[in-house]
């Protein structure tokens, strides 16, 4: 049975733990709320922008120019560029977890085909390192900057190993945020750029080529997918930071309570004990 002074220390050794995780989630709560204003003004900007290059794509189609625009090109997929958002930091429940086993079942479910990691955040670096697949490119500290020029930078080698048929597609694997206690993981494949097909066009009037006109948008398309992906990543990680320390303080909670139980158990068993030998020894001399 440990001592008194063990369960103490024990209890304040909790007590100190409790402290640091309702300090993380305040922490977690407060970059939350910075991290879902960004997405929630991003989405209208992303989806919009997806939808404006869908219709120019559409009806420039005719065009023999914009068919050959590298980046619209349509390979075999033999060599795959997955791009995987992970966190740079753990502390944060299944989110780190659930990407690595997509990232697992994606390559799973490509046999045969060469899959190259381009890892954002040290988790699912290390996790891939460490088992031999092969890496294009890491970046650490996108989510805690968030900032554009990453993304760009990401997007701009992307497109150019696709233009150069080192990759035959490009995919973005990450955890969407959906509220504070829910995130979707999403896979979505940026490049080659989807042409819809079988859809009603707009009759748009061109003031320069289509073509030239391509060449500035579909970059620009591939960069803000992948800003999308890197805001809604960080107000996911932030998300289930924040619900895994407030459990962690709970449970520090209930742990507290149960050694305090038992401590209040010992040192009643203790009392006891002494009371009975004070008896006995008195009993003893009379």
């Amino acid at each position: 049975m440990p001592s008194l002074i063990d369960l103490r220390r024990r209890i304040r050794s909790v007590k100190n733990t409790q402290q640091i995780t309702k300090a993380m989630k305040m922490v977690a709560a407060a970059k939350l709320r910075r991290a879902q204003e960004r997405v929630i003004a991003a989405r209208p900007f992303s989806s919009s922008y997806e939808k404006l290059l869908s219709d120019v794509v559409a009806a420039s189609s005719g065009d023999e120019r914009v068919a050959s625009h590298p980046l619209l090109a349509v390979r075999e997929e033999q060599r795959i560029q997955l791009i995987l958002m992970t966190s740079d930091r753990g502390l944060a429940g299944a989110f780190n977890s659930n990407l690595i086993k997509g990232a697992q079942s994606f390559i799973k479910d490509k046999p045969g085909i060469e899959v190259q990691i381009e890892a954002v955040g040290r988790k699912g670096r290390d996790f891939f390192r460490r088992r031999n697949q092969p890496i294009s490119g890491e970046h650490t500290g996108i989510f805690d900057k968030s900032l554009f020029a990453d993304a760009d930078s990401i997007a701009r080698e992307a497109a150019r190993r696709y233009a150069n048929s080192e990759t035959d597609a490009v995919y973005v694997l990450y955890n969407e945020f959906k509220s504070v206690i829910s995130q979707r993981l999403t896979v979505k494949k940026i490049l080659p750029v989807p042409v819809p097909e079988g859809r009603k066009t707009l009759d748009y009037i061109f003031e320069q080529p289509p073509d030239r006109l391509l060449g500035q948008l579909l970059p620009s398309y591939v960069a803000i997918m992948i800003y999308a992906a890197i805001l809604e990543s960080a107000a996911a990680e932030h998300a289930a930071r924040m619900v895994a320390m407030e459990s962690a303080s709970t449970n520090a909670g209930k742990v507290i309570e149960q050694l305090t139980l038992f401590l209040n158990r010992v040192r009643q068993a203790s009392i006891t004990r002494e009371i009975i030998e004070v008896v006995s020894g008195a009993a003893a001399l009379e």
